[in-house]
């Protein structure tokens, strides 16, 4: 399966991102710097953001 693009929202000050589901990097929040995504092989795991909305 291809990956998919989200919108996410950071739960620590509330900004929103997209980001790649299935990213090679972690992924911090451009206002406060939490993390938002770190890499496990393959999705990625999204530990400091809810998800809006998935992107096409």
């Amino acid at each position: 399966m291809a990956g998919r693009f989200l919108k996410v929202s950071c739960k620590d000050c509330g900004n929103e991102t997209t980001l790649f589901d299935r990213a090679s990097s972690v992924i911090a929040c451009a206002i406060c710097g939490s993390t938002l995504a770190e890499p496990s092989g393959g999705m990625a795991n999204l530990s400091g953001c809810t998800v809006i909305e998935v992107l096409s």
